[in-house]
């Protein structure tokens, strides 16, 4: 099969597809998965470039779907709710490959509606953005709220401004202005307001700098700032998104699209009474009901039309330098895939 190995971590130029063995053996509790799609999402450029540390040799990614081609011999198969055949996605490392050994307990199944390519986009960032949306704030932030979300006009971002919209809360986003205005789908990606920011010089990625985000935040809010701040930015926005805060609000920072958050004094929570949390997807997916329930809550909002969700690109595999090029870059406009 052609997978990507990374034998050591680094740029972008080192990725590039090899030739591995199609596992022979499907251990008890793991189904093995003939991939149709694997999903691209930032977390990958962490692990590539060592941010996020993985004993090497890895196949990269973590995030896919496809049809179940065997389940464990070792497994009492009357027991399950799979049998080959079934279509499905997962996260779980090592999805930039034709084949993934998946547990059986994260496993999705795909609801018959969704075809494979607007499925595996929901698993990532679809999961992500509900946890962020419906549990990470839960006791801060309420229904009428206002919520701060950067890059919403491209991957989790704007999965999240739609959700916390569709749970009642007022929300800003901030965007690129090309971003908005290249976009043939609904550019407002379910928020309230929109802060428009420029591109940096010969760069296709915002410039947080361009605008004077907190101010734009605070006449928006009448001085109370936000309630809830969404940032998978990291470096450049952290001290932004501290100025945002309402009293008593909640900075989460999920990402580090632009760089690890530096380490900062406690203090600079003061003036506001204001919490921090540093979560990630694993810990709101803990159990097999949970992750049912997230998941299938996302595949229904799709299904009815609530969700509006966009393909930005499909690479081929052999492409995995490009696609991760691309993102880095800041071009994304929603989910970028690679084709198996």
């Amino acid at each position: 099969m052609k997978a990507v190995l990374v034998e050591s971590t680094g740029g972008i130029d080192s990725l590039s597809c090899k030739p591995l063995m199609i596992p022979s053996y499907v251990p008890s509790g793991y189904v093995l998965v003939k991939n149709e799609y694997a999903g691209l999402n930032y977390i990958d450029t962490y692990h590539r470039s060592g941010l996020y540390p993985r004993e090497c040799p890895f196949i990269l990614g973590q995030e896919g779907g496809g049809t179940i081609a065997l389940l464990s011999s070792e497994e009492d198969t009357t027991s399950l709710e799979l049998k080959v055949g079934d279509r499905v996605v997962y996260s779980v490392f090592g999805s930039y490959a034709e084949y993934t050994l998946v547990p059986i307990d994260k496993v999705i199944p795909v609801p018959t509606e969704l075809d494979m390519q607007t499925a595996v986009a929901c698993v990532v960032q679809g999961l992500t953005a509900h946890y962020l949306s419906s549990s990470v704030g839960t006791g801060i932030a309420k229904s009428g709220d206002w919520v701060l979300v950067y890059s919403v006009g491209s991957g989790c971002g704007q999965w999240t401004s739609q959700m916390l919209k569709l749970r009642g809360y007022k929300v800003i986003g901030t965007t690129s202005a090309s971003k908005i205005d290249d976009s043939n789908s609904d550019s407002s990606f379910g928020c309230d307001y929109i802060i428009k920011l420029q591109n940096e010089q010969g760069k296709s990625y915002a410039s947080y700098t361009s605008v004077d985000i907190a101010a734009k935040v605070m006449k928006i809010t009448n001085n109370k700032g936000c309630k809830l701040i969404i940032d998978g930015i990291g470096k450049s926005t952290y001290e932004i998104s501290l100025k945002c805060l309402a009293k008593r609000g909640l900075f989460v920072s999920f990402g580090n699209a632009s760089g690890a958050v530096p380490s900062f004094p406690v203090l600079k929570l003061l003036p506001q009474s204001a919490y921090m949390t540093r979560p990630k997807l694993n810990d709101y997916v803990a159990t097999r009901e949970e992750l049912l329930e997230r998941a299938n809550e996302v595949f229904k909002w799709v299904k009815e039309g609530k969700l509006k969700m966009k393909i930005d690109k499909v690479f081929d595999l052999e492409e995995v330098a490009a696609g991760h090029r691309y993102l880095e870059e800041g071009r994304s406009r929603g989910k970028i895939l690679y084709k198996l």
